[in-house]
Formats: C-alpha cells, structure tokens, sequence
C-alpha cells in the first residue's frame, strides 16, 4: 500500500480560513502557487470593500469609499514591493530567496481579518472590531513576510515597518493631492471618532 500524498488545498475558501487561523502552511501555499495572485487580490478588494461598508456612518461617504477602495489597492501593492526590495537586500539571509510575486500573493492573502471591517458603522461594537481586526492584520503581515522571505519574526518586523513608510506616502499623496480618504488614515479616524 503507497502512502497517500500531500495534496495542498487550492480553495479560497480553505485558504482564507487558513490565513485567518495564522496558519504557516497555508501562507507558504500561497506563496508557491503563482496562480494564487488573483485570489490574493480578490481577498484585498473584499477586504477594502468591508471597510467600505464599515465606513458608511463617515462624513464624507463618497470620497471615503473611493479612497479606502483605491488605496487599498495602492498600499497592497506598494507594501508587497517595498518590502521585498528592503527584505532582499537589506534583511536577506543566506536562506533568502523570494519574488516580488511571492510577497504579493503572501500580504495579498494577509488582509482577510478586514474583512471583519463590515460591522465598522455598528457604533461601539464597530470600533472594538475594527481595533480587532487591525491587529490581527498586523500579525497576519507579520506571518506572510516571515514565509515569504523565510525569515524569524524580528527581521519580518522590520521589513514590514520600512514598508510601512510607503503606504503612509500613498495616504499623503491621496488625501492632500486628490482629496479622498485613505483605508490607514480613514480607519484611523473612524475609530477615533467613535470613542469619542
């Protein structure tokens, strides 16, 4: 009798709850499948669109739901490509070998706690979720730079903190050029907001 082969799961759905319960297997999944980017950047559009809806008490509804969707987008693609560059050539090992693809589909993957963003216009629970959601976010980031690059936790903290500095850019830009909220600064005052 042969032994029953490892066969990875390629469902979104398993992929998701996967992602969702931190589990390393499942982010190196995603990482080796290059047909995983679609699923990642579907998991980014659901995930602005739930705080899109989470938003809906905002002042300024239009603007906001443009610029969470946009810059969603934007900071999905702006983090994965500055955190490869910085995880590869400033915090590379000698185990370190990873493609722009790679962390893309990884991070993409990463923002599936927002979608818990949904009940944001719910007032107290809203903020309490929201709060919820971004640090497991943050944790899940943390999971898919560390897979991604094959790195201990410390050097994925620091690719992603470096990173960061590009989607504050992309928040600037948005909100001072084009005048439309931003997912980082638009989640940050809507909880603000709501406790106070």
């Amino acid at each position: 009798m042969q032994p029953a082969s490892y066969r990875s799961s390629s469902s979104y759905a398993d992929r998701i709850r996967g992602i969702l319960s931190l589990n390393p297997a499942t982010f190196r999944e995603v990482e080796e499948d290059t047909d995983a980017t679609g699923q990642a950047a579907l998991t980014v559009v659901l995930a602005a669109l739930a705080s899109g809806v989470g938003a809906l008490i905002s002042r300024n509804l239009i603007p906001n739901a443009i610029g969470i969707g946009v810059s969603s987008i934007l900071q999905w693609v702006v983090f994965s490509f500055v955190a490869y560059w910085v995880g590869s050539t400033f915090f590379a090992t000698p185990r370190t070998s990873v493609t722009p693809g790679q962390v893309l589909r990884t991070v993409g993957f990463a923002q599936a706690p927002k979608f818990l963003m949904v009940v944001g216009f719910i007032p107290l629970l809203g903020w309490i979720v929201a709060l919820v959601a971004l640090i497991w976010f943050i944790i899940a980031a943390i999971y898919a730079l560390r897979e991604a690059f094959e790195f201990d936790t410390g050097r994925a903290v620091a690719t992603g903190l470096v990173a960061l500095i590009g989607i504050v850019v992309v928040d600037i830009v948005l909100s001072v050029v084009f005048g439309i909220g931003s997912a980082l600064f638009g989640a940050m005052d809507a909880v603000v907001r709501s406790i106070f």
